[in-house]
Order: structure tokens, then C-alpha cells, then sequence
């Protein structure tokens, strides 16, 4: 008639399972490392001056990396390497213009030697001559002006018409005259590139 009490089950701290509790580990962190920074110190930390405050040391870097530069350009002068010429001599017109000016035999290239003794004969001639000998050499100076100057006008009609065929209408005729001409008034072991092809070697 009478039920039994059940024993009550035996809870010990083993049947309980232990919950470590969780840590806020960004929350330790801030506190250690102090106050959050503004966004606006953040900003103001990165950045970077474009100028250095030691203009000196900026100047003189400059001029160091400018040497190097000419330097590379002049090695390419001379070696006719197209990578590194200069603006003004870079590009397949510029290149043929050169060969073009340097196949070709031009009077220019032989006026500043002529020039140069003229002006020693001419200096020299009102001390040592009458002056009719003085008026003869100096009006054969100026036939020798005139010669080379249309020297180089038939040294631009052939190579104007050799640019067309080239590379077009679209080419700049009055760029690559001035720099046919000036190129064959200069002595050829002077001049810069240097020539990359002998006389009567045009380029096709």
C-alpha cells in the first residue's frame, strides 16, 4: 500500500558540465592600448610629404638622377641604341632622316673648315695684298655661301619626296627639315648620333 521513496538520483559538481566564461578579448585590448585614435590623427599619420623638408639633399638627388639620365642618352647617342636617344632623335623618321643625311655627301659638312680658313686668308690678305685681291676672295667666300646653300635645298627636295613615299602625307615636312639641314651642316665625325650608315648607303 505504501510506495517506497525513491532515493533522489545523487547531483554531484561532476554531472554539472563547468561553462569557462568568455572573455572580451577586443575589449581587453582597447583598454591596454588605450583610447581609440580619431580618424582624423589616423589620416593626418599617413601621409607623406611631397617635398622633403631637406631641399639640399632633394636638389642634389635631382641633379644626380639627371646626370645618369644624360648619361644613358648620350651612351645612345653613340651606340645608336633607339631605346634611350633623346625625344628629339627618337622614332623610325627621325632614324631615316639620319641615314639619309649621312649617305649622302653634303657640302655643308666641309663649309665650317672652308669658312674658318676664309676668315684667316681674309684677315691676313689687306696686310700682305692690294685690295682688289681682298674684294675678289671675299666675293668667292659668298659664291661659296650660295653653293652650299642650295646643297642642301637639293639635299631636302630628294629627301622630302623619299618621306612622302616612306611614311606618308602625315609626316611633319617642316620639323624634318630643319633637322635634315642642321644635321648636314655639321661635321660628320661630330655629329650626334652618330652615323650608322656609310656614304651612298641610303636606307630604303
Amino acid at each position: 500500500m505504501f510506495k517506497k521513496n525513491r532515493p533522489a538520483a545523487d547531483v554531484t559538481p561532476q554531472s554539472v558540465p563547468e561553462v569557462a566564461p568568455e572573455l572580451d578579448h577586443s575589449t581587453d585590448a582597447r583598454r591596454k592600448s588605450g583610447p581609440t585614435p580619431r580618424r582624423s590623427d589616423v589620416v593626418a599619420s599617413n601621409k607623406v610629404p611631397l617635398v622633403t623638408d631637406d631641399r639640399r639633399a632633394a636638389a642634389k638627388a635631382q641633379r644626380a638622377e639627371m646626370r645618369k639620365q644624360r648619361d644613358v642618352e648620350y651612351q645612345a647617342m653613340l651606340s645608336g641604341d633607339e631605346r634611350h636617344l633623346p625625344y628629339r632623335d627618337k622614332g623610325p623618321v627621325k632614324r631615316f632622316v639620319r641615314d639619309w643625311v649621312d649617305a649622302r655627301r653634303n657640302l655643308g659638312e666641309v663649309f665650317l673648315f672652308f669658312a674658318l680658313a676664309m676668315m684667316v686668308i681674309l684677315f691676313v690678305t689687306p696686310l700682305i695684298a692690294s685690295d682688289a685681291i681682298t674684294i675678289i676672295l671675299m666675293t668667292f667666300l659668298y659664291g661659296v655661301v650660295l653653293v652650299t646653300i642650295a646643297d642642301g635645298f637639293l639635299l631636302w627636295r630628294k629627301l622630302r619626296k623619299a618621306l612622302v613615299a616612306k611614311f606618308g602625307e602625315d609626316v611633319d615636312l617642316k620639323a624634318q627639315r630643319w633637322y635634315a639641314v642642321t644635321r648636314a651642316y655639321q661635321i660628320r665625325r661630330a655629329r650626334l648620333p652618330k652615323p650608322q650608315v656609310k656614304h651612298g648607303q641610303y636606307p630604303s
